[in-house]
């Protein structure tokens, strides 16, 4: 990378909003450091992809805290954005959501090790490098953190909530060494992963459609950008009008 160019890092980037974020942020010039559980994909269509990829699964906190290692190897000492999107939502074999009863407690570990605690250990290990840059920090929350969902578990649901309480205190932690830290709350968006009978659910919604991957990605780089200078410490609700 040169000295001047702009870099981010973004967790879950192998599908729906975390790879339309890749595309985002690499055509407006951006370096992307993508992390997913998979190997690059060599059909990803965007520049310098395969040296830039990082394969860290968030479950294991050793392996989430090798990664971190490896990301600061790959930067020159600054970092512009890190964005935490990376989650799972666990179904049960029938497909229906996971509720606080029937939830393995080890299943319970392993959603709050990838949706939650990933988020800590990452912007704690690159916090030097945000600084240094007077970079930005983005959680990817989600509506379900709010409310009670028809499809998405009870693990899901309070890890994302516990996100959204971390982006406040991350907020107020890193906002004096010059790092914004904000969240978005994405609510039904058109992905291959959708539930079936989602297609119901947007029609009472104002907006009365899902929401796209591309408009998700578009507000995270607003966030990231000189745009949102003195945003801080907020999340921003992505979703049609669904909390209304």
């Amino acid at each position: 990378m040169t000295v001047d160019e702009k870099n981010i890092v973004l967790t879950g980037a192998s599908r729906g909003i975390g790879h339309a974020t890749v595309k985002k942020f690499s055509d407006a010039g951006w370096r992307v450091l993508t992390c997913s559980r998979q190997p690059f994909d060599s059909r990803c269509p965007w520049p310098g992809g395969r040296e830039n990829h990082i394969q860290v699964d968030l479950a294991d906190p050793k392996n989430t805290i090798a990664a971190s290692e490896e990301i600061k190897s790959k930067l020159n000492g600054t970092l512009n954005a890190l964005i935490n999107n990376a989650g799972i939502s666990p179904k049960t074999e029938d497909g229906r959501r996971m509720n606080t009863i029937e939830t393995d407690l080890r299943m319970w570990g392993q959603v709050f090790h990838v949706n939650f605690f990933a988020s800590v250990v990452l912007a704690r290990a690159l916090k030097n490098e945000l600084a240094a840059a007077e970079g930005a920090v983005v959680n990817v929350t989600s509506i379900a953190g709010s409310r009670v969902h028809p499809f998405a578990g009870a693990a899901y649901a309070t890890s994302k909530a516990a996100l959204a309480a971390l982006t406040r205190e991350m907020a107020h932690d890193f906002g004096p060494l010059g790092v914004r830290v904000n969240a978005i709350a994405p609510g039904e968006i058109e992905t291959d992963i959708l539930s079936k009978g989602t297609e119901k659910i947007v029609k009472v919604f104002p907006l009365q459609r899902l929401g796209e991957t591309s408009e998700v990605a578009n507000a995270i780089y607003f966030l990231c950008s000189e745009q949102a200078s003195y945003v801080t410490g907020t999340e921003l609700l992505i979703n049609g009008g669904q909390h209304v």
